[in-house]
Order: C-alpha cells, then sequence, then structure tokens
C-alpha cells in the first residue's frame, strides 16, 4: 500500500515537472518568436543611432579639420580640454541654462495655469483646447520667421502694435540689444511649446480622482489649496515627464535662436548647440564640434537625474 502510494506519488510529481517544463519552453519559444520579430527593427535602430554615436564619439578624440586633402590628427582628450578651458564655452552654458530653466519654467508655470483653467471648464473652455493646438502645430522654422518679423525694427508687428498705444516713439530695434535678445527668443519658444505642456497637463488632470477634491472641499480647504496640496502632488509624475522632456529639448535649442538672432548679437544668444554648429561647419572644426556633441549629451543626462532624484516617487506609480 504504502508502496503503491509513493508510486503515486511520485508520478504526480514527474507530471508536474513536465508540465512545468513544458510551460517554460513555450514560453521560451514565445521569446524566440518575439526577438525574430524585434530583430529587424533593432538592427535597424542600431544602424541608424549607434553607429552615428560611435564614429562621432571616436570623432571626438582627433584634430578634424573640414577640406579636401585634411589629415585627421589623434589629440585624445584635446578638444574636450580645449573646450572646458575656453571662457566663451562657459558664457555659453550659462547663456543655455539661463534659456533652458526660464523657458521651461515659465512655460510648466503657464501650462499648469492653463490646464487648471480649462479642466474648470469656464465658458468657451473647448475653443480654448482647440486653439492651443494652432502653436503647437506650426513648424519650429515657421515659428522663428514669424517672431523674426514680429521683431524686426523697421516694419515689424510689435513696433506697429506699441506705436499704436502711444508706448513709443519711434521703431525699436529690438533684437540689437544684447540683455534683450536672449529674453526675446524665450517668449517665442513659450508660445511654440507651452501649449503642449498645458495639453498633456490638463489630459493628465482630467484622470484624476475627484473623490480626494470633493472631500477636502467637504472638509472646507479652498480652491488654492485642493489645486496645491491635492492635485499638483497627483501630477507628479506628469510633471516630472514634461521636465525632463522640455529641458532636454530647450538645451538643445538651435533652430528658433538661428532663424530669430543667428546667436547675436554679440553672442549675447548663442547656445550650446549653436556653438556647435560654429565649430563643425562654420569654423572647420569637426573633432571639437563632436566633442561639443557629447558634452551636451553629458549635461542633459545630469539633469535628467536631477529632475528624477527630487521628484520622482516610486509608490504614485503604482
Amino acid at each position: 500500500m504504502d508502496l503503491r502510494i509513493e508510486r503515486k506519488s511520485t508520478c504526480i510529481l514527474n507530471m508536474a515537472t513536465n508540465t512545468i517544463k513544458r510551460r517554460l519552453t513555450l514560453r521560451e519559444q514565445d521569446a524566440r518568436t518575439a526577438w525574430l520579430l524585434v530583430a529587424p527593427s533593432l538592427l535597424v535602430i542600431l544602424g541608424i543611432t549607434l553607429w552615428p554615436v560611435l564614429s562621432t564619439f571616436i570623432l571626438s578624440f582627433f584634430h578634424a579639420p573640414t577640406g579636401i586633402n585634411q589629415v585627421r590628427t589623434f589629440v585624445g582628450f584635446g578638444n574636450y580640454l580645449e573646450m572646458l578651458s575656453d571662457q566663451l564655452f562657459w558664457e555659453t552654458i550659462g547663456r543655455t541654462f539661463y534659456f533652458t530653466f526660464v523657458s521651461v519654467g515659465l512655460e510648466l508655470a503657464l501650462g499648469l495655469a492653463i490646464a487648471q483653467l480649462i479642466h474648470s471648464r469656464p465658458w468657451g473652455w473647448q475653443f480654448l483646447r482647440l486653439s492651443l493646438i494652432v502653436p503647437w502645430a506650426v513648424p519650429t522654422i515657421v515659428n522663428g520667421a514669424m517672431w523674426h518679423w514680429i521683431y524686426n525694427g523697421d516694419f515689424g508687428a510689435l513696433n506697429g502694435i506699441l506705436m499704436q498705444f502711444g508706448l513709443i516713439k519711434h521703431y525699436v530695434p529690438w533684437l540689437t540689444f544684447p540683455n534683450m535678445a536672449m529674453n526675446l527668443v524665450i517668449i517665442a519658444d513659450i508660445w511654440h511649446t507651452m501649449p503642449f505642456v498645458a495639453l498633456v497637463l490638463q489630459a493628465a488632470l482630467a484622470a484624476l480622482p475627484e473623490d480626494l477634491n470633493e472631500a477636502a472641499a467637504v472638509d472646507g480647504a479652498n480652491a488654492w489649496q485642493r489645486f496645491w496640496q491635492i492635485r499638483v502632488p497627483l501630477l507628479r509624475p506628469a510633471i516630472l515627464v514634461e521636465l525632463i522632456v522640455r529641458t532636454v529639448d530647450a538645451f538643445r535649442v538651435f533652430d528658433i535662436v538661428y532663424i530669430i538672432t543667428s546667436g547675436g548679437p554679440a553672442y549675447k544668444t548663442l547656445t550650446i548647440t549653436y556653438l556647435t554648429y560654429l565649430n563643425s561647419f562654420a569654423f572647420g572644426k569637426q573633432g571639437i564640434g563632436a566633442a561639443l556633441s557629447f558634452l551636451i549629451s553629458i549635461f542633459t543626462i545630469t539633469l535628467a537625474f536631477i529632475y528624477i532624484r527630487f521628484l520622482y516617487r516610486p509608490e504614485e506609480t503604482q
């Protein structure tokens, strides 16, 4: 009897083991099939992204002037040290940080306010939400050209409006003032990208549960307290994503600066990406341009880690 029970237990154990092996085998087969399906796309992505990144990284260790029959010379970290010891580089980094933090900060503040306004659904909120798509849909080059004409010192719309209201007595060449030019570029960038921030935050607001907000209202919390102490903490994941995406994008700003000011006047709107462009194509220093591109990557990754360190809360994603 005991022998029969032992044989039955062994049989059941063997059946369970075979079932587990069969399941693992099916899972492995699914994994192999998935890899086969994804492999062509991965090869294309690696060919498009990984190889240019590696070639640019290798180029950053060479003195590589442009032109026919130019010889590349290995200089090690010479390009990086040359940039890090250049005063213009650090001034450009400072201007880029100023552009990034002012632009992203104002976009977040205005976007959050507009998102809350749309979420409260006042009269005409649907038109307001629809109108936000227009600035965001405009290509960046077109946006830069439009604001360049608005700021034009001879026939710009800004001068025309201020003249009509009697705020100025003659046309002002706005883009020739070194201390004002960067702020004017920031205004153009905010007009273009703030609607994207507002629409994303409004979608996040719409997904929030209203139970906590209603309970806080019953407990006597006013609208500002409910917004700042309940909705904003719940929006932290969406805000984190917005900050990372917009900070990386703003730190790499090029096209709008190129169109509006071309880095002037007196290099006062020169950003790090524009400096990379000048070294790579205008000055013919491709090695320094490659080094600058990797320095940009280091700065943007560092900023992303800082945002994650201070804003990411794992329990809020559960």
